[in-house]
């Protein structure tokens, strides 16, 4: 009986002290939190993860793709600032089995790249939707992402191609 009125009074005593570590936040830090990007592929194997507060896109290729691919051996990146159109080659992806294009999953302007695969060329295998990703595009058409497919439609068309 002792050990449940000090468990219970501990429980209450950290639920007190959460509130008001909690009520001395300030407004404004609280503001901040917003939920995770959106993330949707092109038919071609490219993925973009949006984020619609900065309205920039990080683009890359799909898990699908690299694992098509093979080991990866050299990526090609467009230039910072330039424009982009949906469907246009921006670069190129080759690999000891093959090359391929990279296209535009959605228009706007090169923000960044990553400067990682330059020297890293393998991230495309390691890491292909995380630290592997491509550039950023600042979106010019949001209406263009929301066109791009979900990931059950992606699955359901990789599903497609493997058949």
């Amino acid at each position: 009986m002792i050990a449940a009125i000090t468990t219970s009074a501990r429980a209450a005593a950290r639920t007190h002290l959460r509130r008001a570590q909690l009520s001395a936040v300030p407004a404004r830090m609280t503001a901040v939190v917003r939920m995770p990007s959106a993330v949707r592929f092109a038919s071609n194997h490219e993925y973009v993860q949006f984020d619609d507060a900065t309205n920039v896109g990080t683009v890359g290729i799909t898990d699908y793709a690299q694992k098509a691919l093979g080991d990866v051996v050299f990526v090609e990146l467009p230039q910072v600032d330039s424009e982009v159109t949906q469907a246009d080659p921006i670069g190129a992806v080759e690999s000891v089995k093959a090359a391929s294009d990279i296209y535009a999953p959605v228009s706007g302007v090169v923000v960044e790249i990553n400067e990682q695969l330059h020297d890293q060329a393998n991230l495309l295998n390691k890491d292909s939707e995380g630290r592997g990703w491509l550039c950023k595009i600042k979106l010019s058409n949001p209406s263009e992402f929301e066109a791009l497919l979900t990931d059950k439609a992606y699955k359901a068309h990789c599903d497609g191609e493997s058949h």
